[in-house]
C-alpha cells in the first residue's frame, strides 16, 4: 500500500542529537506505561471499534495510546521522525532522510484486544542505520514489560517490579519450540518450511502481537517464522528486544531484516535464537 507524504516544518527536518540509549530506554518505558494505562481504561468499557480503509480494525485505544507515545517522543527527541501506525493510516508520514527514526505500534494485536484475550502489546522502537537498536514491548493486560537496547542487553519486568536480565536459550536437544501467530497461523506452511530446513520442532506455542519475539528473547521459545504480511511497526520493538537478548531476525534468504523501506512493509522473516540456526 502506498502512503501520501505529509509536509513537515523545518524543525522536523533538523533533528537534535539523540540522548543515550539508557536515557531513551527509561523514557520509552514511561511512555509505554502511560499508554498502557489508557488502553486498560478503554479495555474496561466501550472499545470504540471501527474499520479502517484497509479493512483492518481500530479502536479508541489505538488512537489514545498513540497520542500519548508520539507526544512523548517528539518532546524527547525533537525533529527525529516518528512513524506511527494510526498517523500513517491518516496519511501523516514523515520524510525519512537516512537518519534515526521511531517506529510506534500503540496497540499491536488489535484483534486480540477486541477479543479481550489479553494478548496485545504496546510497541516503541528506535531505528538507526536501518536496524532497530532500542525497543520496548509492554503487555498491558499482564503488566509485563520487555526492553532491549544495543549496548545495554535485554531485561524484563513483571507487574511493575524490578527488571531482570533475559537471554535466549541454547537449542533444546529434543527439538525447538516454535511460535505462531494467534490470528494468522498456517501450520501446513510452517511444517513444510521446517521439514525443508531440517528443523525438528518438539513443541508449539501460539501468541498474539509481538509477544512471540519476547518469548524467544526470554528463553521460553526458539523460533518464529512469519510468512504473512507485517509492517515495520509490528516487528521493530520485538526485534530490538530479541537482538539485545542474543537472537536475530532475518529474511528467508538469511539477510538481516531491515527498516525504513519505502512502503514500511516487511518481507517474510524468521525470528530466532542464534542457537536455532
Amino acid at each position: 500500500m502506498g502512503y501520501k507524504v505529509a509536509a513537515f516544518t523545518a524543525t522536523d527536518r533538523m533533528p537534535a542529537p539523540l540522548p543515550s540509549h539508557q536515557v531513551l530506554r527509561a523514557a520509552c518505558t514511561d511512555f509505554a506505561r502511560a499508554a498502557a494505562r489508557e488502553i486498560m481504561r478503554i479495555y474496561a468499557g466501550d472499545l470504540g471499534e471501527r474499520t479502517k480503509a484497509d479493512k483492518s480494525p481500530v479502536t479508541d485505544a489505538d488512537h489514545v495510546a498513540e497520542a500519548v507515545i508520539v507526544e512523548g517522543l517528539r518532546r524527547l527527541t525533537p525533529g527525529t521522525p516518528v512513524v506511527a501506525e494510526e498517523e500513517m493510516a491518516a496519511g501523516r508520514v514523515p520524510q525519512l532522510d537516512g537518519g534515526p527514526f521511531w517506529l510506534v505500534d500503540p496497540l499491536d494485536g488489535t484483534k486480540e484486544f477486541i477479543k479481550r484475550n489479553g494478548e496485545f502489546t504496546v510497541n516503541i522502537a528506535l531505528v538507526e542505520a536501518g536496524q532497530p537498536t532500542l525497543g520496548v514491548v509492554l503487555a498491558p493486560a499482564t503488566d509485563t514489560l520487555w526492553r532491549g537496547a544495543a549496548g545495554l542487553g535485554a531485561d524484563k519486568s513483571d507487574k511493575g517490579g524490578a527488571f531482570a536480565a533475559i537471554h535466549t536459550r541454547d537449542a533444546p536437544p529434543q527439538g525447538l519450540t516454535a511460535c505462531a501467530s494467534r490470528s494468522h497461523a498456517i501450520y501446513s506452511d510452517l511444517d513444510i518450511w521446517f521439514r525443508n530446513n531440517n528443523i525438528t520442532v518438539a513443541d508449539r506455542v501460539q501468541a498474539g502481537s509481538s509477544l512471540k519475539f519476547c518469548l524467544i528473547a526470554e528463553g521460553r521459545a526458539d523460533i518464529y517464522p512469519r510468512f504473512g504480511p507485517t509492517s515495520e511497526w509490528d516487528t521493530a520493538a520485538g526485534h530490538a528486544v530479541l537482538e539485545a537478548a542474543g537472537g536475530e531476525v532475518v529474511t528467508t534468504d538469511g539477510r538481516p531484516l531491515g527498516y525504513g523501506k519505502p512502503t514500511f512493509r516487511n518481507p517474510h522473516f524468521i525470528a530466532r535464537s542464534k542457537a536455532a540456526r
